[in-house]
Formats: C-alpha cells, sequence, structure tokens
C-alpha cells in the first residue's frame, strides 16, 4: 500500500504544470493579426527542463496606442509580436514605454524594414528576437516557442532564487534566535567576572568578552544581509538629511575613534539629501565609518564626504590606515573576505559589512568601490541614486488604473513629440 502510495506521489510530481500565457500582437494589418490567431491559440509548447506545458490566449491591437491604454488598465501580456513601424507610436516607442513599467515581458519584433542600428537599439531597450516579415507559420512557432522557454526558464530561476532566499534568512533567523540568549548570559556572566578578577585572569576575561562581541556582531550582519536579500525588511523611503545620519554614525563610534586616538571629519554640503530608507543609509554610514576607524593606525584620520549628485548622492570615506593591495581591494566586497595579514590579525569582523554595503548600493542602483594604497590608507565610495516613494494606497477602486493611464499618456505623449521630429526606422 505503501509503495502503491509513493508512485501515485512521484507520478503527481512528474506531472507537467500547464501555464497558459498571454500573447499580445501589435500590428496595423488586421489581415496578419487574424492568420496569427489562427496558429497561436492551436499552438502549445512544452518546456522539458521545468516540466511546464505552455497554451496561449491571444488578442491584438492594431495602433500602439491602444495597446499602451491596454497596459495602463493593467491587461496581461506576457509574450508581446510588435510591429518596427505602425501609424502614430512606432514600435520602438512601444517597446521604450513597455521597458519603463517593469513588466515581464518578452518582446519579438516583427519588420519587414530592420536594419542593424535598429535591431541594437530594440535589443537595449529589451526586444528578445526578431521576426522578419513575411513569415511563415513555422518561422512564427519557432520565435514562440523560443521565447516561451526563455520566459518559463527566466521565471523558474528567478523563483528558485527567492525561496533560496527565503530559506536562507528563516535558517539564519532561528540560528540567530537560539545564539542571542546564551551569547547574552556568557556575557553576562564575563562581565560579572570583570569585577572580580585581577591580572592574568582580567586579561583572559577582557579578551573572551571581546570575542563575544564579536559573535554577536557576526550574528546581527547576518541577519541584516538576509533581511536585505530576501525582501523582509520594511522599507520606509523618504527624504533623508545624509548629514544628520552621518554625524550620528560618527557618533556612535566617538569612543572607539577616542580610544585611539583618530581624528573623524565630516565634510558635507549643508543640504545633502536622499530619497531612501533611512535604516540602510544607517547601514551604508555604519559599515564605513566603523571600518575606517578599525583600520587605522592610532593617531590617524578619516574624512566622511557626502556629496550631491544629478541623481544622487556620493559617500566617500577615506582613512589614513594600513591600505590595500590591489589584489586584496579586488576581492573585499565578497561575502565572508576578510584581508589576513600581519596588520589585520587582531582587527575582529565577520567579512559580511562590506558585502552588505554593496548589496544596498546595487538597490539603488548605484555601485559601492575602494581605491587605496599599503601603508597610506584607503578610500571607499558609495553611490546611490535616489529610490521612488512607496506608492500611496488608492482611495478610490479605480484610481491605480486611472494612474496608470496618465503615466502613458505621459509617454505617448513624448512618443508622438518624438514621432514628429524624425521619421521612424521602421
Amino acid at each position: 500500500m505503501t509503495g502503491k502510495l509513493d508512485a501515485e506521489r512521484q507520478e503527481t510530481l512528474m506531472d507537467p504544470q500547464e501555464v497558459a500565457l498571454h500573447v499580445v500582437m501589435v500590428d496595423d494589418e488586421e489581415a496578419l493579426c487574424q492568420g496569427v490567431r489562427r496558429i497561436v491559440e492551436k499552438y502549445e509548447v512544452h518546456v522539458p527542463d521545468v516540466l511546464v506545458d505552455a497554451t496561449y490566449e491571444y488578442r491584438y491591437f492594431t495602433s500602439g496606442e491602444d495597446f499602451l491604454v491596454h497596459l495602463s488598465e493593467g491587461g496581461a501580456v506576457d509574450l508581446l509580436l510588435l510591429d518596427l513601424k505602425l501609424p502614430g507610436i512606432g514600435g520602438m516607442d512601444v517597446l521604450d514605454a513597455l521597458s519603463g513599467t517593469g513588466r515581464d515581458v518578452l518582446t519579438i519584433m516583427i519588420t519587414a524594414y530592420a536594419t542593424f542600428e535598429t535591431a541594437v537599439k530594440a535589443t537595449k531597450l529589451g526586444a528578445y528576437d526578431f521576426l522578419a516579415k513575411p513569415f511563415t507559420p513555422d518561422e512564427l512557432r519557432y520565435a514562440i516557442r523560443k521565447a516561451t522557454s526563455q520566459l518559463i526558464l527566466s521565471r523558474q530561476a528567478r523563483k528558485l532564487a527567492e525561496e533560496k532566499r527565503q530559506v536562507r534568512f528563516n535558517f539564519i533567523s532561528v540560528l540567530a534566535h537560539e545564539l542571542k540568549a546564551p551569547l547574552n548570559a556568557v556575557e553576562g556572566y564575563l562581565n560579572i567576572l570583570a569585577t572580580t578578577e585581577a591580572d592574568q585572569n582580567l586579561a583572559m576575561v577582557e579578551r573572551s568578552i571581546v570575542r563575544v562581541d564579536g559573535m554577536k556582531k557576526l550574528i546581527s550582519d547576518l541577519l541584516d544581509l538576509t533581511r536585505i536579500e530576501s525582501g523582509q525588511r520594511e522599507r520606509a523611503i523618504r527624504r533623508l538629511d545624509l548629514p544628520e545620519l552621518a554625524r550620528a554614525s560618527i557618533e556612535l563610534f566617538a569612543t572607539d575613534a577616542a580610544r585611539r586616538n583618530v581624528t573623524v571629519e565630516l565634510d558635507a554640503a549643508n543640504e545633502v539629501e536622499l530619497m531612501a530608507d533611512a535604516g540602510e543609509v544607517e547601514i551604508v554610514f555604519n559599515n564605513l565609518i566603523s571600518n575606517a576607524i578599525k583600520y587605522n593606525r592610532d593617531g590617524g584620520r578619516v574624512d566622511v564626504r557626502l556629496a550631491r549628485t544629478a541623481d544622487g548622492v556620493e559617500i566617500a570615506v577615506s582613512d589614513t590606515g594600513i591600505g590595500l593591495k590591489p589584489e586584496e581591494a579586488a576581492k573585499l566586497f565578497r561575502e565572508f573576505t576578510r584581508i589576513k595579514n600581519e596588520h589585520t590579525v587582531k582587527v575582529l569582523g565577520s567579512g559580511l559589512g562590506l558585502s552588505t554595503v554593496r548589496k544596498i548600493a546595487s538597490m539603488y542602483e548605484g555601485d559601492a568601490g575602494v581605491s587605496s594604497e599599503p601603508g597610506v590608507g584607503s578610500t571607499f565610495t558609495v553611490r546611490l541614486k535616489d529610490a521612488k516613494p512607496a506608492p500611496v494606497p488608492a482611495e478610490a477602486d479605480d484610481a491605480p488604473a486611472a494612474a496608470g493611464a496618465d503615466d502613458v499618456q505621459g509617454a505617448t505623449a513624448d512618443a508622438r513629440a518624438a514621432e514628429a521630429r524624425e521619421t521612424p526606422a521602421g
């Protein structure tokens, strides 16, 4: 009986999953659109790598304007067959507007007038493939089959990556919870011993306290990293006063700096603002400033510079510390990477701080880098672009559609203006 149930369960797991994809065609030749309908609605594709059977729901539009309205109203589209030369808004302008929506769509450009320049431009805007007019039914099926496989595999890969991040976050969260209580207890007992022991025993207790602090920092860094990766951390995007956040971070590490006689200076204009989440920017400042102090020389200096750019900010933290060799700097932003040499052997750290900084920078379409010279010091530079504020919940049921329509109408107006200035490549 058990063997039969196992066999049935295995057979169920091996059954292909059925997926209906929405194919939309935008072409001013209505007869061609009708012909494509007859082919697409009868077509099925099996993707063996992930055991998916794809069928298709089809609709068409004879103008780019009608398709953009369809998009603004939340209309479904997975595969787009897009004519390059359309009356009114051209296919390239439609593709440009679609790329700005963030939709997960694969576009197949259809044209009899393709040139190398238009192919390059369309590819940069996100076009997946080209289908030359006139095309045969077999050529259409091949293009759809190839695009379907790519779309389903990429979605499956993203789904698996998301599941992996969630599993990692859940594991780290449980681990952190289980470790925090005993670590806090050990730290409490060690602090009591530090008030009663003397000489050699006191030195051992103090070293143990430092090690416990290092473990607690590792747990904190792991939680920060996995929260960011998994998307579990709730973000509150608002306009931030960066000099204020930088001063708070400098104050946080003032004791560490004073212990080593390291001077920390802030160089910033009166107003350096960024649309961002305060917690994420604090993580960036805390990691950069604490590292600049830890890896500095006694009596050294740390300079924190903030500057506004066209669409974001640049944060630069310089130190007069031990510096890095080029091969060391090249791997510094990897997870669990710590540079080990005679200068860093006594410096504790998790090896996660800078990798977290880089992940945060990528969330803001920015980057993080370092320039360094051994024995002279290092400058860590982080560039962040303004984040888009979270959408305000609509009060009326039709508010989201109306807002989307306004966005598309703006894109439509821009596209028409561009159409008037230059003739489409066709």
